[in-house]
């Protein structure tokens, strides 16, 4: 069965997540939302709308290449899951998340995708992104061009292994083209 792993922390955007949890199943794809669970078997975080619970139980944290490779597809959600992922208590170390990213991007069979504030998550790994092209939140058009992403104005955008979509509300589209990428 394929799978794709999506990133979660507090202050996701609801309705994206919710429909990524049903989109993928629908399609046969199992959707592991993962995130750092500091030592927990489990954490609840909390939408950013509507303070909405959702539980995850997977970390990409000591993920071993083997296992992230068996992923066909790794996304960054919109809203600020992303600032709160790009946290490190060590600030001479990279931060988990980002690290976990650079992983991603260093496997060409592992379709990246990120969409609207997620793009926040990649500040630390900048380099990877550096010479790409992407579509980005407006608000993120001044961050896009310091990381060196080559900025494209479309709604939704494929740069071969890579899909970015401009808004949480493009989620439908974004999840349709990785989707299609996968089948």
């Amino acid at each position: 069965m394929k799978k794709v792993a999506i990133l979660i922390e507090t202050d996701f955007f609801e309705k994206e997540i919710f429909y990524y949890h049903f989109r993928f199943a629908e399609e046969g794809i199992e959707a592991h939302f993962m995130s750092r669970l500091w030592g927990q078997p489990k954490l609840t975080f909390y939408g950013h709308e509507f303070k909405a619970p959702f539980d995850c139980d997977r970390s990409f944290e000591n993920m071993t290449d083997e296992e992230l490779g068996s992923y066909s597809a790794v996304i960054v959600p919109a809203g600020y899951s992303a600032d709160r992922l790009r946290y490190t208590e060590d600030i001479t170390k990279l931060p988990p998340a980002s690290l976990f990213m650079k992983r991603a991007f260093e496997n060409k069979n592992i379709i990246k995708g990120i969409i609207c504030h997620g793009l926040w998550l990649m500040s630390p790994v900048a380099e990877v992104l550096k010479g790409r092209k992407g579509v980005v939140h407006n608000n993120l058009l001044g961050d896009a061009k310091n990381y060196g992403l080559e900025y494209v104005d479309s709604d939704v955008f494929t740069d071969g292994d890579f899909v970015t979509a401009r808004t949480g509300e493009h989620c439908g589209l974004f999840a349709h083209t990785i989707i299609g990428m996968i089948k």
